[in-house]
């Protein structure tokens, strides 16, 4: 495949990079960046010389969440959010995992290798779904997220609704998703939601050492193992459907006045100005 808005490299000692490449939008993902995407976490988590995968943004930021452009083009047409998504020709990493890996982004706990979400900047929207969906999450000091779906007229996206409460407890998820609020990576770490915060200075040398000590020390079959218990004891519902019906509504709430009074505000530099939810009666 030809890499477009996406890179990656792997060292000698089987740790793989993986670079979501757009550093002039902010790595604002798009349908290409998750097909590239898919693409290149297939072909590594299919490489008998990788062991560990990291995920990072190119530049100085991890991902601001979907593309301005791309939300645009839903405000102003009646369009189907699902059907615009779904890829009948891009697959899923390791086709071989059980049924309930082969949906968006749960696809990462069906993987053969660890994979360590390494947020260099800002992180919004469904970047914090998908790094909530790798294995480790460590980010720079100071790093600002958000799920920001609540500000846009949105639901908790891409399984958030399932995944936050199983990572965070169900306090501190719903004050992300509720509130859309941005957070530190300092209150990330105090919550739970990452493993890890280091400097501007240290943060590469630091997820360098954890990836490379990974590859040299953890069994790539006992990592394999480990990681589909972790995450088939995990299930104990099926987070599939989750990320499934959260598509379904994502598309609902599009076509609703809050999420194209969301974008125009954007755009203006203005805050929303939201319709109230009426009477009950």
């Amino acid at each position: 495949m030809e890499l477009k808005v996406t890179d990656y490299n792997i060292d000698e000692d089987g740790v793989a990079v993986v670079r979501l490449n757009r550093p002039g939008r902010g790595n604002s993902w798009t349908a290409r960046m998750n097909q590239e995407y898919r693409w290149i976490m297939s072909t590594l988590d299919s490489d008998p010389e990788v062991r560990v995968i990291v995920v990072r943004g190119a530049g100085k930021q991890f991902c601001v969440g979907a593309d301005f452009k791309a939300l645009d083009f839903y405000a102003e047409e009646e369009r189907d959010y699902v059907a615009t998504v779904q890829s009948p020709d891009t697959s899923m990493p390791n086709p071989d995992a059980p049924e309930q890996f082969q949906h968006d982004l749960v696809w990462h706990w069906g993987m053969r290798k660890p994979v360590i979400a390494a947020i260099n900047g800002a992180c919004a929207g469904i970047a914090v779904a998908i790094a909530g969906f790798c294995d480790l999450r460590y980010a720079v000091a100071g790093a600002k997220l958000t799920t920001v779906a609540a500000r846009i007229g949105l639901p908790a996206e891409y399984g958030l609704g399932y995944l936050l409460p199983r990572l965070v407890g169900m306090t501190h998820a719903a004050d992300i998703l509720l509130t859309g609020r941005i957070f530190t990576a300092e209150e990330g770490l105090h919550m739970g939601f990452l493993n890890g915060v280091f400097s501007a200075d240290e943060f590469d040398v630091e997820i360098d050492k954890i990836a490379k000590t990974m590859a040299r020390t953890v069994s790539p079959q006992a990592a394999m193992t480990t990681k589909r218990q972790l995450y088939v004891e995990l299930m104990s519902t099926d987070v599939g459907a989750c990320v499934e019906d959260s598509k379904q509504i994502i598309g609902e709430l599009m076509h609703k006045p809050d999420f194209k009074e969301a974008i125009a505000a954007m755009a203006e530099r203005r805050d929303p100005n939201f319709e109230g939810l009426g009477s009950l009666r």
